[in-house]
C-alpha cells in the first residue's frame, strides 16, 4: 500500500544526519491543456535517511505537492527550501550560457589582436609624418630606403588586414551571440531562483521514492486531422496533440500522458434565493428614443444570431480521456512546439450537399457522423478530401451530439438564385400597415454521375415584436420546420439524381405598423 505524506513547508531544514543527495531526475509527466503534474523519483536504500531532491523549479506551487514511495517505505518529514541560485537551472540553460560565453571570449581575444594591429599601424603612419620642432626626424642612409619602404609595405598590410578580419569575425560573433541570446531568452521561465526537496523516509527494502508537483506553464492543445474517402463514405479522424513547455528544466527520457482533464479548484455550490422585486416605473421616454432604442436592439439581436451560425495507448476514465505516449520522450524547456499523433479512429459518415441560397450560391460537401466515444476538446481540424487538401475548421466537439464537417465546395452542383416577386405598399382600410412581399427561387442542378443527397436550408423571417406579421409560403413543403432547433429554418432534403434539376420557392409577405421602423426588411 503506497504511503502518502503530508507537506511541510519551511524556510530552512537541517537534517541531525547527513542526507543522501539526489537531483531526483523527472521520470513522469502527465500534461492538461494549460498545465501540467511532474513526477520526480530517486532510488533509496533500505534502513533510515532523509534525501534530497534539488534543482527543482521555483515557480510551482507547493500546495500541489505529493510524496509517495513504493511498497515497505514509509513516509517521514517533507520540507521544501527556496533556494537563490545565479547558475542555469537546467543543462540546456547551462550550456546555451558557456556557449555564449564562449563566443564573448572569443570576441574579446579579437580585440586584443585588434589594439595590437592599431599600434603597428599608428607606428607606421608616424614614420611618414614630418618631425616637429622638438623631434627631428633621424637622417636615413639612402641604401636602407628600398628596405624600409618594403617592411613598411608589409607591416602596414599584415595590420590593416588583421583589422579587416577581426571586423569580420567580431561581426559573425555578434550574430551568434545575438540568436543564442534569443533561444535564451524563450528557453528561461523568468525566476532565477530553485527550489530543495527533503524528504525523510524509514524503508525496510531499497525502493523508489516519488515526489509530483504541479506547475503551468506546460500543457498541450488538441489538434485534428480528418481524411474524407467520397467513394466509400468513410473518413479516418486522427487525434493529435501540440506539446509545449517552459517550466525551467528540459524533459529528458520521461513517460508522457496526455490528459483531456483539467485540475481545477472547486466549491459546493449551494442555491440561492429566487426574488422578485417590483422597480419604480421609469421615465417616459420621446417617440424618437423609443424607436431608435428598439431598432438598435434588433440590430443587436440580428448581429448576434448571424454570429451564431457563423460560429462554426488510450484511456477512459469517468470524467477524462487520457493518452500515453509509447516509448520515452524528451521536451526541452524551450517553449517550442512538438506535435504528436495519439489515434486515429474510421468512422462511416452521410454525405451531404449542403446548400444555403441566402447566405451564397456555393455548394458544400458535409460529412456527418456519430461523435465518437472519449472526450473531446474543441479545436482546429486539418481537413482532406479524397487525400487532397481542402483547408481549416475549428470544431466544438462539445456543441453538438454529431460531427459534421465541411470538406469543401462541390463544383458539380449549380446554385441559381432569382428574384421573382419584389413589392411593397399599404394594405388596411381604416389602419394602414405597411407591406413587403418578396419570393424567390431556388434552382439546383447536379452534374455528377451519381445520385447526391441534398440539403437546402433556409432561414426565413422571424418577427420579434407583436405588431409584426410574417406570412411564409413554401413550394414544395419543407420537411423539417425548425432545423437543429433553430427559429424559422426550414429544411429540404432529397436525393439528387445525376443531371437532375430541383426548384424551391420561398414566398414571404411581411405586414407592420405603417410608421414603424422595421430593421431587417429585405
Amino acid at each position: 500500500m503506497i504511503a502518502r505524506a503530508s507537506v511541510l513547508l519551511a524556510a530552512a531544514f537541517l537534517p541531525a544526519i547527513a542526507p543522501a543527495q539526489d537531483i531526483g531526475r523527472v521520470t513522469r509527466v502527465t500534461l492538461y491543456p494549460g498545465s501540467a503534474t511532474v513526477e520526480r523519483a530517486v532510488r533509496v536504500a533500505a534502513g533510515s535517511g532523509r534525501v534530497e531532491m534539488t534543482g527543482l523549479p521555483a515557480n510551482f506551487d507547493p500546495r500541489t505537492l505529493r510524496v509517495e514511495g513504493d511498497p515497505g517505505i514509509r513516509i517521514g518529514e517533507v520540507a521544501v527550501q527556496d533556494i537563490a541560485r545565479s547558475e542555469a537551472l537546467s543543462a540546456r540553460e547551462g550550456d546555451l550560457e558557456n556557449r555564449i560565453q564562449g563566443l564573448k571570449d572569443d570576441k574579446a581575444r579579437l580585440d586584443v589582436d585588434a589594439k595590437t594591429a592599431e599600434l603597428v599601424r599608428d607606428y607606421l603612419a608616424s614614420l611618414g609624418r614630418s618631425g616637429d620642432g622638438d623631434h627631428a626626424r633621424p637622417a636615413m642612409d639612402p641604401k636602407a630606403v628600398p628596405a624600409i619602404v618594403d617592411a613598411i609595405r608589409k607591416g602596414g598590410a599584415d595590420a590593416y588586414g588583421t583589422l579587416q578580419r577581426v571586423a569580420v569575425k567580431k561581426r559573425d560573433l555578434d550574430k551568434q551571440i545575438a540568436a543564442l541570446e534569443r533561444d535564451l531568452s524563450r528557453l528561461r521561465s523568468g525566476a532565477r531562483d530553485a527550489r530543495s526537496l527533503w524528504i525523510g523516509y524509514n524503508a525496510a527494502k531499497a525502493g523508489e521514492l516519488r515526489a509530483a508537483y504541479h506547475v503551468t506553464n506546460a500543457g498541450w492543445r488538441p489538434l485534428y486531422r480528418a481524411e474524407l474517402d467520397s467513394s466509400a463514405s468513410q473518413m479516418d479522424l486522427e487525434r493529435q496533440a501540440a506539446i509545449m513547455q517552459r517550466t525551467g528544466e528540459d524533459w529528458r527520457g520521461v513517460t508522457l500522458r496526455l490528459s483531456t482533464g483539467a485540475p481545477r479548484a472547486t466549491q459546493v455550490v449551494e442555491p440561492q434565493p429566487w426574488q422578485l422585486v417590483i422597480r419604480p416605473p421609469a421615465q417616459p421616454l420621446q417617440r424618437g428614443m423609443v424607436s431608435e432604442m428598439a431598432a438598435a436592439s434588433a440590430a443587436k439581436a440580428m448581429r448576434a444570431d448571424q454570429a451564431g451560425e457563423n460560429v462554426v495507448a488510450q484511456f477512459q476514465t469517468t470524467y477524462s480521456t487520457e493518452f500515453e505516449v509509447p516509448g520515452k520522450v524528451d521536451v526541452a524547456a524551450d517553449g517550442k512546439q512538438v506535435v504528436v499523433a495519439l489515434s486515429t479512429q474510421n468512422v462511416s459518415v452521410k454525405q451531404q450537399v449542403r446548400v444555403v441560397p441566402r447566405r451564397g450560391l456555393d455548394a458544400t460537401v458535409t460529412a456527418e457522423a456519430e461523435q465518437p466515444e472519449g472526450v473531446w476538446i474543441p479545436g482546429e481540424v486539418q481537413l482532406y478530401r479524397d487525400a487532397s487538401y481542402i483547408g481549416t475548421t475549428y470544431w466544438n466537439a462539445s456543441a453538438k451530439d454529431k460531427i459534421v464537417l465541411p470538406f469543401g465546395r462541390d463544383d458539380r452542383v449549380v446554385v441559381k438564385s432569382d428574384r421573382v416577386k419584389n413589392r411593397g405598399g399599404e394594405t388596411g382600410l381604416l389602419t394602414k400597415r405597411g407591406e413587403r412581399q418578396i419570393a424567390d427561387l431556388y434552382t439546383i442542378t447536379s452534374r455528377h454521375k451519381v445520385a447526391v443527397d441534398l440539403l437546402v436550408l433556409e432561414a426565413s423571417p422571424v418577427a420579434v415584436s407583436d405588431q409584426i406579421k410574417v406570412d411564409a409560403a413554401f413550394q414544395p413543403e419543407p420537411k423539417v420546420k425548425e432545423w437543429e432547433n433553430k427559429r424559422g429554418v426550414v429544411a429540404w432534403q432529397q436525393p439528387l439524381r445525376p443531371g437532375e434539376t430541383a426548384n424551391f420557392t420561398v414566398d414571404y409577405t411581411i405586414s407592420y405598423p405603417k410608421d414603424a421602423n422595421v430593421i431587417g426588411l429585405p
